[in-house]
């Protein structure tokens, strides 16, 4: 069983291109974060044509998240308890299988020190608290998305320039912590203990040319989920081409 985690950045404009990344790695679970359309906008039917069942938790846009897989989806939570209804769409969960998934898009948070920096510390807390009451981690629980966030230097391909800014800094990597203590293994470290591996490279400096990534886009498993586990991949092909996400998929291959 596959289950594929990919920050998209607008599904409608990538549509030629996830559609042919699915034909080509035939995924049993796609969990789609920035999809950056409405629920009723979101391409749904090209989707069920190629077998996958949707759930989606949208916003016009910004943000919105999708979970597709070939089985059913269910049990389906959207967002995290006591928001609003013009909440940020940044949660989706669901059980497919004997798997419990949640899918988040979590906040980039702007700059250090800033207003949004603060709303995503406050915001990754409440995603910790809603972990820890939520699953039993005694189940085969996968948590995946976009973080935002890179767990040490070896995330990220020039540790100094980066010291202490938005996506490295350490009350970040404190939050991510915190929603790990759970019970959550970061599974791509599991199998591969070297740094140099990014899942995110910037538009704006050409980071994909140069080689300056970051690894922030994971798949966070109980330690059930993780037995089951046989690999995690980053799919650096789906970066290049034309018209790409800023990110490319993380692969989880599972029992």
């Amino acid at each position: 069983m596959k289950i594929a985690t990919w920050n998209v950045n607008s599904v409608r404009a990538r549509l030629p291109r996830v559609v042919d990344w699915i034909e080509s790695r035939a995924p049993d679970v796609l969990c789609l974060q920035e999809i950056k359309c409405l629920d009723e906008q979101f391409p749904r039917e090209v989707f069920e044509d190629l077998g996958y069942r949707v759930a989606t938790f949208g916003q016009k846009t910004y943000n919105g998240v999708a979970i597709l897989a070939k089985q059913p989806i269910e049990d389906v939570v959207r967002g995290l308890p006591g928001e609003s209804e013009d909440a940020q769409k940044r949660v989706i969960g669901a059980q497919v299988g004997e798997y419990l998934i949640l899918n988040l898009y979590v906040v980039n948070g702007e700059s250090v020190g800033s207003e949004k920096y603060a709303y995503k510390m406050e915001w990754m807390a409440r995603v910790a608290d809603f972990v820890r009451e939520r699953f039993d981690m005694g189940e085969k629980v996968v948590l995946c998305g976009d973080f935002n966030v890179t767990f040490d230097d070896r995330d990220v391909f020039d540790p100094e320039a980066w010291r202490g800014k938005v996506l490295c800094s350490e009350p970040e990597r404190r939050a991510l912590a915190k929603i790990m203590e759970s019970g959550l293994i970061d599974a791509f470290r599991h199998f591969h203990a070297d740094g140099g591996h990014y899942t995110w490279w910037d538009f704006r400096t050409r980071g994909f040319q140069r080689g300056d990534g970051m690894r922030i886009d994971h798949f966070l498993m109980s330690e059930p989920a993780l037995k089951a586990c046989r690999s995690v991949t980053i799919d650096t092909l789906a970066r290049g081409g034309e018209k790409p996400s800023d990110h490319a998929p993380v692969i989880a291959e599972m029992e």
